[in-house]
Protein backbone atom coordinates (compact mmCIF):
# COMPACT_ATOMS: atom_id res chain seq x y z
CA UNK A 1 0.00 0.00 0.00
CA UNK A 2 2.37 2.44 1.03
CA UNK A 3 4.19 1.82 -2.39
CA UNK A 4 1.03 2.52 -4.68
CA UNK A 5 0.81 6.16 -2.43
CA UNK A 6 4.35 6.44 -3.61
CA UNK A 7 3.99 5.78 -6.89
CA UNK A 8 0.96 8.17 -7.13
CA UNK A 9 2.41 10.86 -5.31
CA UNK A 10 5.51 11.20 -7.62
CA UNK A 11 3.23 10.38 -10.46
CA UNK A 12 1.23 13.74 -9.54
CA UNK A 13 4.24 15.81 -8.58
CA UNK A 14 5.34 14.89 -12.63
CA UNK A 15 2.65 16.13 -13.67
CA UNK A 16 2.71 18.92 -11.72
CA UNK A 17 5.91 19.60 -13.07
CA UNK A 18 5.03 19.06 -16.34
CA UNK A 19 2.29 21.95 -16.63
CA UNK A 20 4.26 24.57 -14.66
CA UNK A 21 7.08 24.00 -17.87
CA UNK A 22 4.41 24.44 -20.65
CA UNK A 23 3.14 26.98 -18.86
CA UNK A 24 6.18 29.06 -18.90
CA UNK A 25 7.35 27.76 -22.73
CA UNK A 26 3.91 29.30 -23.88
CA UNK A 27 4.10 32.50 -21.53
CA UNK A 28 7.78 33.02 -22.31
CA UNK A 29 8.06 31.63 -26.18
CA UNK A 30 4.92 33.85 -26.97
CA UNK A 31 4.40 37.09 -29.38
CA UNK A 32 7.21 39.96 -27.30
CA UNK A 33 5.38 42.78 -26.11
CA UNK A 34 6.22 46.26 -28.34
CA UNK A 35 9.64 48.06 -27.70
CA UNK A 36 8.65 50.56 -25.38
CA UNK A 37 9.23 53.81 -27.42
CA UNK A 38 12.63 55.74 -26.18
CA UNK A 39 12.58 59.21 -24.36
CA UNK A 40 13.17 62.00 -26.42
CA UNK A 41 16.52 64.15 -24.52
CA UNK A 42 13.83 66.56 -23.48
CA UNK A 43 11.83 64.49 -21.73
CA UNK A 44 14.97 62.26 -20.35
CA UNK A 45 15.86 65.46 -18.55
CA UNK A 46 12.10 65.62 -17.72
CA UNK A 47 12.31 61.87 -15.93
CA UNK A 48 16.04 62.91 -14.40
CA UNK A 49 14.30 66.23 -12.77
CA UNK A 50 11.40 63.67 -11.68
CA UNK A 51 13.58 61.57 -9.72
CA UNK A 52 15.82 64.02 -8.25
CA UNK A 53 12.99 65.72 -6.69
CA UNK A 54 11.49 62.68 -5.51
CA UNK A 55 8.43 63.69 -7.55
CA UNK A 56 6.97 60.13 -7.09
CA UNK A 57 7.12 60.25 -3.09
CA UNK A 58 3.82 62.27 -3.22
CA UNK A 59 2.21 61.72 -6.93
CA UNK A 60 1.53 58.48 -8.82
CA UNK A 61 2.08 57.40 -12.31
CA UNK A 62 0.17 54.99 -13.57
CA UNK A 63 -1.29 54.16 -10.23
CA UNK A 64 2.28 53.96 -8.78
CA UNK A 65 3.91 56.17 -6.63
CA UNK A 66 2.73 58.31 -3.56
CA UNK A 67 -0.88 59.43 -2.28
CA UNK A 68 0.12 62.79 -0.94
CA UNK A 69 -0.62 64.72 -4.58
CA UNK A 70 -2.79 63.35 -7.46
CA UNK A 71 -1.91 60.84 -10.21
CA UNK A 72 -0.30 63.11 -13.28
CA UNK A 73 -0.65 60.08 -16.32
CA UNK A 74 -2.82 62.07 -18.04
CA UNK A 75 -2.22 65.70 -16.79
CA UNK A 76 -0.89 66.77 -20.30
CA UNK A 77 -3.87 65.60 -21.96
CA UNK A 78 -6.82 67.19 -19.38
CA UNK A 79 -8.59 70.03 -21.05
CA UNK A 80 -8.47 71.87 -17.82
CA UNK A 81 -5.27 71.39 -16.75
CA UNK A 82 -1.95 70.77 -19.70
CA UNK A 83 1.46 72.01 -19.52
CA UNK A 84 0.76 75.80 -18.27
CA UNK A 85 -1.04 74.53 -15.87
CA UNK A 86 2.16 71.90 -15.18
CA UNK A 87 4.32 74.85 -15.05
CA UNK A 88 2.11 77.02 -12.50
CA UNK A 89 2.49 74.51 -9.96
CA UNK A 90 5.78 74.07 -10.75
CA UNK A 91 6.10 77.70 -10.23
CA UNK A 92 4.52 78.60 -7.32
CA UNK A 93 3.77 75.34 -5.51
CA UNK A 94 0.50 74.73 -3.63
CA UNK A 95 -0.46 73.16 0.14
CA UNK A 96 1.89 70.71 0.43
CA UNK A 97 3.58 70.70 -2.84
CA UNK A 98 6.94 72.60 -2.65
CA UNK A 99 7.71 75.69 -4.82
CA UNK A 100 10.65 74.55 -7.18
CA UNK A 101 13.03 77.33 -8.37
CA UNK A 102 12.95 75.70 -12.13
CA UNK A 103 14.79 77.20 -15.04
CA UNK A 104 12.32 77.52 -18.22
CA UNK A 105 14.07 74.64 -20.00
CA UNK A 106 13.74 72.32 -16.56
CA UNK A 107 10.08 73.06 -16.29
CA UNK A 108 9.92 72.04 -20.14
CA UNK A 109 11.42 69.08 -19.53
CA UNK A 110 8.82 68.07 -16.96
CA UNK A 111 6.42 68.89 -19.03
CA UNK A 112 7.61 66.86 -21.95
CA UNK A 113 8.02 64.26 -19.66
CA UNK A 114 4.68 64.46 -18.46
CA UNK A 115 3.64 64.66 -22.00
CA UNK A 116 5.37 61.27 -23.29
CA UNK A 117 3.88 59.60 -20.03
CA UNK A 118 -0.11 60.99 -20.84
CA UNK A 119 0.92 59.55 -24.50
CA UNK A 120 1.61 56.21 -23.72
CA UNK A 121 -1.94 55.42 -22.49
CA UNK A 122 -4.90 55.91 -19.83
CA UNK A 123 -4.93 55.37 -16.38
CA UNK A 124 -7.36 54.09 -15.32
CA UNK A 125 -7.58 51.85 -18.02
CA UNK A 126 -10.96 50.40 -18.13
CA UNK A 127 -10.69 48.51 -21.05
CA UNK A 128 -7.74 46.29 -20.01
CA UNK A 129 -7.92 42.78 -21.01
CA UNK A 130 -6.98 40.15 -18.72
CA UNK A 131 -5.49 36.70 -20.91
CA UNK A 132 -5.72 33.28 -20.14
CA UNK A 133 -1.70 32.95 -20.00
CA UNK A 134 -1.63 36.17 -17.26
CA UNK A 135 -0.55 38.87 -19.61
CA UNK A 136 -3.03 42.46 -19.91
CA UNK A 137 -3.66 43.61 -23.10
CA UNK A 138 -4.01 47.35 -22.57
CA UNK A 139 -5.43 49.68 -24.88
CA UNK A 140 -2.87 52.17 -25.66
CA UNK A 141 -3.90 56.30 -27.25
CA UNK A 142 -2.50 55.62 -30.36
CA UNK A 143 -4.69 52.79 -31.27
CA UNK A 144 -8.11 53.22 -32.63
Amino acid sequence: MKTRTTKYNVLVILLLLMTFIIYNISVYTGNPYKQPVKLSETALQGQLLWQKNNCWSCHQIYGLGGYLGPDLTNIYSNPNKGAGYIKAFLNSGVKSMPKFDFSESQKEAVVSYLKHIDSTGFYPNFEAKFKPNGWVELKYKDEK
